[in-house]
């Protein structure tokens, strides 16, 4: 597979590399040390070819978009897609000097997605990168927030649309079931679905995306790497949705591992390349933490797979027979 190939996101003018960097880990990075590295990291995916970048304000309470925005300032805006998110605003809680890159910046996080809120959220981002706009703009974590979300951040992100400030718009969750019913209630151009679509999570294929597929909204796969499991070696002290992994997913994933061993396939490679395969999915969104990681990120959607390791693995009943495969 092809990491840079461009691919479009619903029916907009917004093209996004088919491997993108998300920016969740770079909230971590913490002092100039960390800083730098995470500059670094952003600097490097640029460099390579990576052209999607995707961020929020949750992500470090503002560290991410800071970084992103550090980094990316210093190549052609024109060149490359930035994604970030709203419904979730910093609300600042401190008096005095403020260290915006300290290990927990004095801020709260808060659910608003009315129209003000979303308005806000755009503004601040836009501040804190330092960039003209943004191309993709998510509804972020909405679960519990079902009316407003659909009320008021909708026709908020949808009127941007309409006036050329926003490239497309959507939303980000980690959980399928809310954006298929915003596919079927609203005009979207493009859903980030978490751990959803992975080797080890299936739950986003029977209804969501053959739904984004006939409605030509994209989607974008966040975690595809199901939180580390699939990037780790497999111990006990792995995680999958962010908590230790249960010993039965543990144990699928071991299964897959010796399938992609028997054809001489690292475990990332397949993890990866899976999730691009289907016809809804316009990218996937893995989070390096630093330049090697990017770097492996790159060779690993590039690594050769034979079409026998996707047949093995619908045989053992590792993946739905049904999922399309790459190649």
């Amino acid at each position: 597979m092809d990491p840079l190939e461009l691919a479009q996101i619903g029916t907009t003018d917004v093209r996004v590399t088919r491997l993108g960097f998300g920016g969740a880990p770079l909230g971590a990075a913490s002092g100039a040390e960390g800083r730098i590295r995470a500059i670094d990291t952003v600097s490097r995916g640029y460099e390579l070819g990576l052209r999607f970048f995707d961020t929020a304000p949750l992500y470090g309470k503002g560290k991410s978009e800071r970084y992103f925005g550090s980094a990316l300032s210093a190549f052609d805006r024109d060149r490359f897609t930035l994604s970030s998110k709203v419904g979730r605003v910093i609300n600042h809680n401190f008096s005095g000097p403020l260290d915006l890159y300290a290990e927990d910046p004095p801020f709260d996080m808060v659910f608003d997605f009315s129209y003000n809120g979303i308005r806000r959220s755009i503004d601040e981002t836009l501040a804190r990168t330092g960039l003209d706009r943004l191309d993709i703009v998510l509804i972020h974590d909405p679960d519990d927030h079902w009316e407003q979300a659909i009320g008021e951040a909708y026709p908020t992100l949808a009127e941007l649309r309409s006036q050329g400030v926003i490239g497309a718009i959507g939303a980000g969750m980690n959980e399928w079931e809310m954006p298929a019913r915003f596919a079927r209630e609203g005009d979207f151009d493009c859903f980030l679905i978490a751990g959803r679509y992975t080797l080890l999570d299936h739950s986003a294929l029977d209804v969501l995306l053959p739904l984004c597929e006939e409605k030509q909204i994209s989607v974008i796969l966040g975690g595809p790497y199901n939180s580390g499991v699939l990037a780790s070696d497999l111990g006990p002290s792995t995680t999958y949705f962010y908590e230790r992994t249960p010993p039965e997913v543990l144990e699928t994933a071991k299964e897959i591992k010796a399938v992609c061993d028997r054809h001489d396939v690292p475990l990332k490679a397949a993890a990866l390349q899976f999730g691009l395969a289907h016809p809804a999915v316009a990218a996937t969104i893995p989070g390096p933490r630093n330049q090697e990681e990017v770097e492996e990120n790159i060779a690993m959607v590039r690594y050769e797979i034979p079409a026998d390791l996707w047949s093995e693995l619908k045989s053992e009943g590792l993946i739905p027979e049904e999922a399309p495969a790459p190649g």
